[in-house]
């Protein structure tokens, strides 16, 4: 170490020094690298400067100004240093004083000649001048450096050399540091330090940011000049967080050395936290928070965790303060507040969201609620975010036509054209009895468009199979002498009531079922002959010409074969045929069977057809996996998320009320549904099924209610900023403008997402993958429209809940944010790349864009993460077209300029009142 008045260096043991006499102090601010390898050495010590006037305050007022060994001569420089003032370096500093010395070097004040500026220069020592380590340690300072630029920072120029020796110029502060602050006045006030600890944090936040750790904070590197602005000074120990491991480690200086950096472990930004914690403790004080003096006893003090509070040491200290205080100090990192910006915001004064956090607390609802911003955005960024939704609403048609298969097909007929065709056919067939009842609906052969992929090779002609036979586009229609009433339920919502061609069974005397494609082509017929005949008409021989040419197919042109098909129609006699579809030359088998001469089946068949009363599914092992994923998911939410939320209510954590308004929403949401997508008839079942849709809102809504009082207290104590708008939603400000912003935000994330996954299917269509099919319900009209997009409502918020909850669990178990994101990201990359093709393709769009939902589980908020879920499952579900002739574009134009609407809204909303431009405002 060095003697603290005349700066020669003594040995560790030494209680008086060698040259002067005076006593040493034995916790000296000497830095070391690790003191049992027998490495020391000092950071820079200031000295008073005798030219500045008192009254004002110079670069330090207890400079160590060392002599070189044996007396000074009149040759020597003032103050002992390698420069005399006045002497000129490099043609352009000319030297004005030393400014302190240390054992990392020199500092002088100087003048640049050149911009006429004053500068500090610091110089290596003389004899670490030809050491390798030391020479780069003095490059890295000024590579770090230079990457912090904050007005709380002291900045670095550039590196020079004068008489063999490098050196930096850096940014000259008049004023002194706050170790020679507190030996002169002893302590600041609370408010004054409180000032000088925000600004601390904001110089700290910028070197953090830029991913650059001091790792040796102290007040001696701490300079306050005249006007009371800190500047954060010497970043020779600082380095890039990435790169310091090992022995690097435990660079610094001990007595401010957080626990783990002092047992080189690790260096971390909370390592700084720590010592930004003990200059807190040491200026408002006056003392240090440790005593001791051996590096030994430092570190079983620092283990015991022995620390008087400073509100033992101040009367009426600040609560806020301490509190702030003694968080920085846990000896565990992961209790420390997360950031230099979060102490600054817990301080007295700051965001009361901040401040419950860095004291280790969980704020309040209504404390998230009014934390954040209360102003609008810059009506610039709005602006440049409603662009940017207009311009990625186009791009999205535009990739999205190229991927269409149904834009390939290019359907012709409406559904009211082609019912009309069946209803024809019907009758054509002898079948002329009115119906009571009657729906239709769409949907893709799935079958087909498999076989063609795997069989067509090497690279399927799409574009050319879509537009001939058979169409994988079909229509199913089914008509009823009784009323159709569904006994399942559909999709994620469970809803009752959805009418489907199995459901329910056609097992009714007298319903009806066939299947077209998009030309109007039969391609299968049933029909249920009476169960009981009073008269019963003779056997005959079964006309299946009208249904050949129903079916646009020539008899003559197919031969007889044994039938192979069994229908679930009663029948007397069967047939069956075999030849080529028109047009592709692939195989076709036609079967046919009648009941006393009256045809009662009819179906065209393909080599990809398969017996579905046969088999239990026809899904691939990919997709198999991909819903045991799902299954094993859904346990653990509602099993796992049950005991969370229990354990949260008990201990009165939970936010009850933010539940409850969730739930009624998704209840809402859910009878609408059920009202847009369910066959309504005037019967009683009716009423039944109102009761089940209520059954099915109720477990649905309750279930949502669990998953969000099982996550949102943690979301509240580790992401509060998160839920910051949605706690405000829930309290009736839906016109708040983070509220707005957050939707901006939402369908900005979910167009991203769209255009990731569209490039995704772009690239496997060029390489022969299947076309993107939309969403058949959107086929069919208004209500059917409306449904699914209330459907995609609820399925956003559980998605959204879904996210949380897997990050919540995977942090728990992983204890590492950086696995639980990998984990996050690995679970639902897989889920949906196994279910599709093309893997090598897909699997990295999915990769990209679960990364993106992951970061955005924490970076944004809940209503950002639900919105953007809603908006991507629309828009990648919608059947894209420009001929607005067919009868979809309607309903494709509404949903697109829907969401260009939500924008604007949400554009609105986080102007709070601002003007768009200069004299007019955006009312």
């Amino acid at each position: 170490m060095f003697c603290s008045s005349c700066g020669v260096k003594v040995a560790l043991s030494a209680r008086f020094c060698s040259r002067c006499g005076k006593p040493v102090d034995a916790e000296s601010e000497a830095t070391l690298m690790d003191h049992e390898a027998g490495f020391e050495g000092e950071t820079i010590a200031p000295a008073s400067t005798p030219h500045k006037p008192p009254s004002a305050p110079v670069f330090s007022r207890n400079l160590r100004t060392t002599p070189t060994p044996g007396p000074l001569t009149s040759s020597d420089p003032i103050g002992g240093g390698r420069f005399a003032p006045g002497q000129v370096l490099g043609d352009r500093y000319r030297i004005v004083a030393l400014a302190g010395r240390g054992g990392m070097g020199e500092v002088y004040r100087a003048e640049d000649l050149t911009l006429s500026q004053v500068v500090a220069i610091k110089f290596l020592p003389q004899k670490l001048s030809q050491d390798a380590a030391a020479l780069s340690r003095f490059h890295s300072e000024v590579r770090v450096a230079r990457q912090v630029s904050h007005p709380n920072v002291c900045r670095v120029f550039d590196i020079g050399e004068a008489d063999g020796s490098l050196f930096l110029t850096m940014e000259y502060v008049d004023g002194e540091d706050l170790a020679s602050v507190v030996r002169r006045i002893g302590r600041l006030s609370p408010d004054k330090a409180t000032e000088i600890a925000r600004q601390i944090c904001a110089g700290l936040a910028a070197a953090h940011d830029r991913g650059v750790i001091h790792r040796d904070l102290k007040p001696a590197n701490v300079m306050l000049d005249g006007t009371g602005k800190i500047r954060i000074t010497d970043f020779g120990l600082a380095g890039v967080a990435a790169g310091i491991k090992g022995e690097e480690a435990r660079a610094g200086t001990p007595a401010y050395m957080a626990p783990e950096q002092l047992a080189g472990r690790e260096v971390t930004p909370k390592s700084d936290i720590y010592s930004l914690g003990l200059i807190l403790y040491e200026i408002l004080t006056g003392k240090r928070a440790f005593e001791a003096a051996t590096l030994a006893e430092l570190v079983k003090v620092r283990e015991a965790g022995r620390i008087t509070n400073p509100s033992t040491l101040i009367r009426d200290l600040d609560p806020l303060i301490e509190r702030v205080i003694l968080r920085c100090l846990e000896s565990d990192p992961g209790k420390r507040p997360v950031s230099a910006l979060q102490v600054a915001a817990a301080l007295p004064g700051g965001d009361p969201l901040a401040a419950a956090l860095a004291a280790g607390e969980t704020p309040s609802p209504e404390m998230v609620a009014a934390s954040g911003q209360t102003e609008g955005i810059a009506p610039r960024v709005a602006l440049m975010g409603l662009a940017a939704v207009v311009a990625g609403v186009a791009l999205t048609a535009y990739i999205e036509l190229r991927v269409s298969g149904l834009e390939m097909i290019h359907p012709a007929l409406p559904p009211e054209a082609l019912q009309v065709k069946a209803q024809e056919i019907i009758g054509n067939v002898g079948y002329s009895e009115r119906p009571m009842d009657q729906v239709a609906q769409f949907y893709f052969n799935m079958d087909f468009t498999e076989f063609v992929r795997t069989h067509d090779l090497p690279r399927p002609d799409w574009p050319k199979i879509l537009r001939g036979q058979p169409q994988i586009l079909l229509y199913a229609y089914r008509q009823s002498p009784v009323y159709l009433d569904a006994q399942g339920y559909q999709g994620l919502s469970l809803t009752p009531g959805v009418v489907q061609f199995d459901d329910p069974p056609a097992i009714q005397s007298g319903m009806v079922n066939l299947i077209l494609d998009t030309q109007g082509r039969l391609t299968y017929f049933q029909a249920i002959p009476k169960e009981f005949e009073a008269s019963p008409a003779p056997a005959g021989v079964a006309d299946y010409k009208p249904l050949f040419a129903a079916a646009q197919l020539d008899l003559t042109s197919f031969h007889p074969v044994e039938p192979q098909w069994v229908s679930l129609a009663a029948f007397d006699s069967r047939v069956a045929w075999e030849g080529t579809w028109p047009g592709s030359g692939r195989p076709l088998r036609i079967e046919a069977a009648a009941w006393r001469g009256k045809p009662v089946y009819f179906k065209l068949f393909g080599p990809w057809t398969t017996p579905d009363r046969m088999q239990y599914s026809n899904t691939t092992a990919g997709q198999r996996a991909s819903q045991i994923i799902r299954v094993v998911l859904a346990v653990l939410l509602l099993i796992g998320g049950t005991w969370i939320a229990r354990r949260n209510y008990i201990r009165g954590k939970g936010d009850p009320q933010g539940g409850l308004r969730l739930a009624g929403t998704v209840f809402v949401v859910e009878l609408a549904v059920w009202i847009c997508r369910q066959h309504f008839v005037p019967t009683l079942s009716t009423l039944g099924r109102l009761v089940l849709a209520v059954s099915t809102g109720l477990f649905l809504s309750a279930t949502v209610a669990m998953l969000y009082l099982a996550l949102e207290p943690y979301v509240r104590r580790h992401w509060p900023q998160a839920i910051v708008s949605w706690s405000r939603l829930t309290t009736g400000r839906i016109r708040d403008p983070l509220v707005g912003r957050d939707v901006l935000w939402g369908v900005i994330l979910g167009i991203s997402w769209v255009l990731v996954v569209g490039s995704g299917l772009l690239l496997r269509t060029r390489v022969g993958g299947t076309p993107d099919l939309p969403s058949t319900s959107l086929l069919l009209g208004g209500r059917q429209l409306l449904g699914i997009w209330l459907l995609n409502i609820v399925q956003g918020i559980v998605s959204t809940l879904e996210f949380f909850f897997v990050s919540f669990v995977l942090r728990i178990g992983l204890r590492n944010r950086w696995l639980a994101a990998g984990g996050f990201v690995a679970i639902w990359a897989a889920s949906n790349t196994l279910q599709g093709e093309h893997p090598e393709i897909m699997g990295p769009v999915w990769i990209l864009v679960f990364s993106i939902a992951a970061l955005a589980v924490t970076r944004f908020g809940l209503i950002t993460l639900a919105i953007a879920v809603f908006t991507a499952n629309v828009l990648l579900s919608l059947p894209y077209t420009l001929d607005f002739s067919l009868w979809y574009a309607s309903s494709v134009s509404f949903v697109l300029l829907g969401f260009v609407a939500i924008a604007i809204w949400g554009c609105y909303l986080s102007l709070a009142g601002q003007n768009l431009w200069k004299g007019e405002a955006f009312e």
